[in-house]
């Protein structure tokens, strides 16, 4: 393959910076360059804390968590989930004893079909969790609408759309709480890392909490004082205030995050161009292709979605002939997954199914120049040409 679904971002010079870190410091698990590499994102992001963890489903379980206490979310609550994500969109949902919700796609952007959730709602509906895919931003101005005056919290799952957003807004800051992801494969890379972003003061008190165990000392050091004089029988290195998890993270990965988001938005200009590209080659071939875009987008990926399903078939063959990697569209129907399998209906998830039948996707980064699409496209026109 000359052309990977997922390449190395890590440049010589980030190890360079690495290895001189290594050898200057004795301080490795978090500590300093974590707490630099917060601010640093939350000034880029444009909110007021973030909180980094050690992946982005660690975030999206920090996320849940800490709402379903900062709430009093009772066990049994219900969360509207998407039915096209990445696992862990849902997964943390389950894990902390709510219930999950499930709602079809839609072929505008990929995220709920708003047109469903209304009927969804009920007397237990405690929270929408929107995932952006594929660097789409999702309609949260009309999902807020949609919710209007009711006690129901928009979440947000932005690990596919860094940088993405929503009428100038970027994506994350437009729910209680936004979740991004730094792994191997996506916008930038820590290697592995997510982070938790928010302007709700309680809420990033309670994910530096719970992050670490539930551990007092994790707070910022202006509220130790308090916390001393509240609780006077505990020694305070060892003073629990909450339930939680160890989700921390290195300061190796928050030095690789610093040298990598200060280049992240050149990365976005470049995937962005590569996919107006690739949007322009597609709009050549309307009878035989769905074409999604979007203001706002930040590209993920250059995905690919067929009308006819065998076509799909015989032209994922093609471009793997021609060295091009390809992969089914995030997860397809997460509810055709083996261990949601119970909560799929062939009736409420057509979207949903034809995104699991006939959509993929391929590669898009900063590598990807005008040399690969000049292999890529000539194959589209042999291919859709004999048709056209």
């Amino acid at each position: 393959m000359f052309w990977h679904l997922q390449e190395n971002v890590v440049t010589d010079s980030d190890l360079d910076l690495l290895v001189s870190f290594i050898r200057e410091t004795k301080r490795f698990t978090q500590f300093e360059k974590v707490l630099e590499f917060e601010e640093a994102f939350a000034k880029w992001q444009g909110c007021r804390f973030c909180v980094f963890v050690n992946s982005g489903s660690a975030a999206n379980l920090l996320l849940v968590a800490a709402a379903k206490e900062l709430h009093g979310w009772e066990n049994g609550s219900e969360v509207i989930v998407p039915a096209v994500t990445w696992p862990t969109t849902v997964t943390p949902v389950m894990q902390l004893g709510l219930t999950p919700v499930f709602v079809d796609a839609n072929l505008s952007d990929l995220s709920l079909d708003y047109d469903r959730i209304e009927a969804l709602i009920t007397p237990k509906t405690r929270a929408i969790f929107v995932a952006h895919l594929l660097g789409f931003p999702a309609d949260v101005t009309r999902l807020k609408a949609i919710i209007a005056g009711r006690d129901i919290v928009v979440l947000e799952d932005c690990c596919e759309s860094q940088g993405a957003c929503l009428g100038g807004t970027k994506v994350g800051n437009l729910g209680e709480a936004g979740t991004f992801s730094f792994y191997w494969g996506h916008h930038m890379t820590t290697v592995e890392g997510g982070m938790l972003c928010t302007d709700d003061e309680e809420m990033y008190r309670l994910c530096r909490l719970k992050r670490s165990h539930g551990l007092a000392r994790e707070l910022p050091p202006a509220q130790h004082g308090a916390i001393k004089e509240a609780h006077p029988g505990i020694d305070f290195n060892f003073l629990f205030l909450t339930d939680g998890f160890n989700m921390r993270n290195t300061e190796f990965n928050a030095v690789l995050g610093l040298a990598q988001l200060a280049r992240i938005d050149d990365f976005i200009v470049q995937r962005n161009k590569n996919f107006r590209a690739f949007v322009a080659a597609c709009s050549q071939y309307r009878e035989e292709l769905l074409i999604l875009d979007r203001p706002g987008m930040s590209s993920f990926v250059l995905p690919f979605f067929f009308k006819d399903r065998q076509r799909k078939e015989a032209f994922q063959a093609v471009i793997r002939e021609g060295g091009i990697e390809s992969r089914p569209l995030i997860s397809g129907n997460l509810l055709r997954q083996p261990f949601l399998s119970c909560y799929y209906n062939d009736q409420d998830f057509p979207n949903a199914d034809f995104i699991h039948t006939n959509a993929f996707y391929i590669g898009n980064n900063q590598f990807v120049d005008g040399k690969r699409l000049d292999v890529l496209f000539p194959l589209m026109h042999d291919f859709f040409g004999s048709r056209s």
